[in-house]
């Protein structure tokens, strides 16, 4: 009996050791089996760049929707990602400024995430991030965005009751302490990364020989790349506006503010590098579904394109850094409405209702 008495003890104590070293009950029986995501992107567009460390996959981009989408990622589960940039507002909010969780207003205007994933020059209205990635993490612990602790957040979510599976079956963790702030960004710009044009804006139809542009929307698509052999009529939009994309990427003084006095209130790309050179220059924004994103400018200054048409037409401040190619244009009404007409062919409506972009809650 003294024997048996052993035997059953020892069984008890190898069981319980084993019972420590187990993960967490079911999260191994979740199938790690991810599936590569087929992004489409139209012919005529650039390859998109997407880091080797983070191919997209099907469930890495499912989680990323949830997560951009889930205001867990606030101090107090008000604020998304998406509070800030919309699918109906071409994933900007159409405010002139942001305001954050606690409803202190930032001091610049959301930027477009429309085809965000071919920007291989740096991120925000400054480029201060290189990557998607290192974007992601940001806004989280930001005192006038979401205002939160990324150690906080990553409690609240390997507590939830839907994201250790959908972790599992993105990343094939094992365990809920490797649901960490690095997996989750990484999954957010897999989500960010599909964000891409449709493909089937009349512009793009034009330039795929499917449809052809009225009188007034070429004479406006001439005048946009200064193609108009009347050099009166070049409004040297395509200098910072190419296309495919329609915006080069780069960061330019557009002669917003008179960077050469003391009450330049933003100094942009200048506060990164800590040039003079640089100082009121800001990334240029896709005019690709433009008329969804209002107001513009880095603040929001602008209330429609009329303004904006108005501010290069005859406001520029021609500071000392100020893009070369800008000047005055004295368009005439005509060539103003044909301007306009060019860039509605940018509209997209197909990208801002695409069920895939949409909140999955």
């Amino acid at each position: 009996m003294k024997s048996l008495y052993y035997i059953v003890v020892l069984s008890v104590l190898w069981s319980s050791c084993g019972e420590e070293n187990q993960d967490p009950p079911g999260l191994l029986d979740i199938p790690y089996n991810p599936e590569p995501y087929e992004l489409v992107i139209p012919d005529h567009f650039p390859q998109m760049q997407i880091p080797a460390d983070n191919p997209l996959t099907k469930e890495g981009v499912e989680l990323g929707r949830h997560l951009f989408y889930d205001p867990v990622l606030s101090s107090d589960n008000t604020m998304s990602c998406s509070s800030c940039h919309l699918p109906e507002g071409s994933f900007t909010d159409n405010e002139a400024v942001s305001l954050g969780v606690e409803g202190q207003a930032g001091s610049r205007s959301s930027m477009s995430l429309l085809n965000i994933g071919f920007n291989n020059n740096g991120l925000f209205w400054d480029g201060r991030v290189n990557t998607l990635e290192e974007q992601a993490l940001l806004p989280v612990e930001d005192p006038v965005e979401l205002h939160a602790d990324w150690t906080d957040v990553e409690e609240k979510l390997r507590i939830h009751s839907l994201y250790p599976s959908l972790f599992r079956r993105a990343f094939g963790i094992s365990d809920t302490s490797e649901m960490t702030r690095d997996l989750a960004v990484k999954a957010i710009a897999q989500f960010e990364r599909t964000l891409v044009s449709s493909g089937n804006s009349k512009y793009d139809r034009v330039v795929q020989g499917a449809d052809v542009f009225t009188d007034e929307e070429l004479l406006g698509h001439n005048i946009f790349f200064d193609i108009e052999p009347d050099v009166s009529r070049h409004a040297e939009c395509g200098h910072c506006h190419n296309a495919p994309l329609f915006t080069t990427n780069e960061y330019f003084n557009n002669g917003l503010d008179d960077v050469d006095g003391s009450n330049l209130l933003d100094l942009g790309l200048g506060e990164i590098t800590k040039r003079e050179t640089d100082n009121a220059k800001f990334r240029v924004p896709t005019l690709r579904n433009i008329f969804l994103s209002v107001p513009y400018m880095h603040d929001g200054r602008f209330k429609d394109l009329d303004e904006v048409i108005d501010h290069y037409d005859q406001n520029v401040i021609f500071a000392k850094n100020v893009d070369p190619n800008l000047r005055r244009l004295n368009l005439s009404d005509s060539d103003r409405a044909a301007l306009i007409a060019f860039i509605r062919t940018l509209e997209d409506p197909e990208f801002s209702s695409d069920p895939r972009y949409q909140s999955p809650f």
